[in-house]
């Protein structure tokens, strides 16, 4: 059930640490003659001028399962992070709370903090026999302070126990810190959050750091690591927890990225729970983002628009730091940053790529800060493990792809012209269905998407054939395809009756569709013997039931006559035949 010690956060510039909390034991557990423990404590921040809060995170921890319903200063508390354990000797459980508390310090500053409403009272009758009953609290102030040389912290944490298996035996627990980065050691120390651990419990129970035993004396001799103290204040009773801090100086060398610690207890049951530690460190630290990437439509050509960084960095990024692109994790394309970087900073540029056709339309795309392409660089940084820009998927643009239309013919309504009526082209067009469609007149009004037609179910085209453009467009492309609009020479509407009585009703043999649409047509009418007795045409207009008679014409006589008309078109060879009846 225990979780192991590892990195959990770090920082980087001008910090510095420090614990304070307190125990809920009232005396030492292993001599206690009552089995009780107390629900509430009290500890004084008190933070030299000109030092600032940048973090505060608060522990607790006690015996049993968990009491995680707390209240620091009367704010209910509940936690962020759980944490437990077992101790292998009893078979009892531990538990172990985390709470990032820093806006509730940074407004408070110095002065009394207090943990209340902290009861374990109901469950530790169980732990008084074996004398591992205990409750405490700590919180670790990371501040910074601009008169602080460039120093590196971090903060590991978990919840990892160091017990016996048996009286007689010696237990060890090695615990490997990495992430370091030493560039000079001088000043350089090591704290810890550690709890149960009992004062007149002093069997082999040691702490070392890369082989050296850690000793702090008179507070934190050397065979007696755990024995309830807090050397950051010089407290001697905070019963059954440790909040320590050794000087590492002579410890640690100068290029180590780990530090192993080790500890060993032959007797005395032990939990640790975080381990800081402060080197200076003078070191950039490279990191990458793509902000966007730029497309066209039906192009394999991108522009990736990316900033390399140094935050929480301790020294300046140099010009000349490798960039590498990478699409679906295979290396691309190399550029280098060209400006110097200042902590804290941000480069920004672009890159244009050609993406390889094998790599589809969809494909992920990364940039890695110091970088060869093969994953080496050239800069030593705080942290190589954050080179890595975020995963970016691009789809590139593709213009909407679209159904031809056939032409749409209707009747020639004079002079070539016609109504149409494609309203149904706009689904007939689209192969998406979420695609935009719009019409046109012009290719340019369709270009710039201005001037549509409104009215595609009546639409009148004074002069045919005439195209009509089509845009249709996806969210991030458009394409333009056209149809043409045509007539078709109909069959004239024939009215074989004539009234000449020049009454404004029938007065002529008229031919509906006729004049302005088959514009070379020739008329011939026939009396009942087949005798020819009037021709017309465009220029001489309909027949008004008269007969050339000399230098005049005279009314033709009432009755049937046969006529011929002669369309003169080429789909239609054949003249339009008939009878007509004239009355006057």
């Amino acid at each position: 059930m225990a979780q192991d010690i590892s990195l959990y956060q770090q920082f980087n510039g001008r910090y510095d640490f420090l614990f304070f909390g307190n125990t809920l034991n009232p005396v030492e557990n292993n001599i206690q003659t009552t089995c009780e423990i107390n629900t509430s404590s009290s500890a004084t921040l008190n933070l030299a001028s000109g030092n600032i809060i940048e973090k505060a995170y608060l522990y607790w921890a006690g015996s049993g399962t968990g009491d995680f319903d707390i209240k620091l200063n009367d704010v209910t508390i509940t936690p962020d992070r759980t944490f437990s354990t077992i101790q292998s000797l009893s078979g009892l459980p531990f538990f172990g709370g985390f709470k990032d508390v820093t806006e509730q310090v940074i407004t408070t500053g110095n002065g009394i903090y207090t943990v209340s409403d902290f009861d374990l009272n109901y469950v530790i009758a169980d732990y008084c026999p074996n004398a591992t009953n205990f409750a405490g609290w700590g919180i670790l102030v990371v501040y910074r302070n601009d008169t602080l040389p460039l120093n590196q912290i971090n903060i590991y944490d978990g919840f990892e126990s160091l017990s016996i298996a048996f009286f007689g035996d010696i237990a060890e627990l090695n615990i490997i810190l990495e992430n370091l980065n030493v560039i000079d050691n001088v000043g350089s120390k090591i704290g810890f959050l550690a709890w149960e651990g009992d004062k007149n419990l002093q069997v082999e129970e040691r702490l070392r750091l890369n082989g050296n035993i850690l000793v702090n004396l008179p507070l934190n001799p050397a065979n007696n690591a755990f024995n309830g103290t807090n050397s950051f204040n010089g407290q001697s009773n905070v019963y059954n927890m440790d909040m320590d801090v050794y000087s590492t100086q002579n410890m640690i060398n100068i290029g180590d990225t780990t530090a192993e610690i080790k500890m060993t207890t032959g007797q005395d049951y032990v939990i640790i729970n975080t381990f800081v530690t402060k080197f200076n460190n003078q070191l950039p630290d490279a990191t990458a983002q793509i902000v966007d990437v730029l497309k066209e439509c039906d192009s394999r050509t991108i522009t990736v628009n990316f900033e390399i960084s140094n935050p929480n960095s301790t020294e300046i990024l140099p010009s000349g730091v490798p960039i590498s692109v990478y699409i679906n994790n295979d290396f691309i394309e190399y550029t280098e940053t060209t400006l110097p970087i200042a902590i804290n900073g941000v480069w920004q540029s672009q890159i244009t790529l050609t993406v390889p056709e094998s790599y589809g339309d969809t494909f992920t795309l990364k940039i890695v800060a110091d970088d060869h392409g093969d994953g080496t660089g050239i800069v030593t940084e705080l942290n190589e493990n954050n080179n890595q820009s975020n995963i970016f998927e691009v789809t590139l643009y593709k213009s909407p792809l679209f159904n031809s239309l056939e032409p749409l013919e209707v009747c020639n309504e004079g002079y070539t012209a016609g109504t149409f009526n494609f309203s149904n082209y706009n689904e007939m067009v689209k192969v998406e269905e979420t695609d935009v469609v719009h019409f046109f007149e012009t290719q340019t009004d369709a270009e710039n998407n201005s001037n549509p037609i409104l009215n595609t179910t009546n639409y009148l085209a004074t002069t045919t054939p005439k195209e009509i453009f089509i845009r249709i467009d996806n969210q991030n492309c458009y394409s333009i395809t056209s149809f043409l609009l045509t007539t078709r020479n109909c069959l004239p509407k024939v009215y074989n009756y004539v009234s000449a009585n020049n009454d404004g009703y029938n007065d002529e043999f008229f031919i509906d569709g006729l004049l302005t649409i088959f514009l070379n047509f020739k008329i011939e009418i026939y009396n009942r013997w087949g005798r020819l007795i009037w021709t017309g045409n465009a220029d001489s207009g309909f027949w008004k039931g008269q007969v050339p008679s000399g230098i005049g014409t005279e009314k033709a006589p009432d009755g049937t006559y046969f006529y011929l008309i002669f369309l003169n078109d080429k789909d239609r060879p054949e003249p339009l035949k008939g009878y007509l009846y004239l009355n006057h």
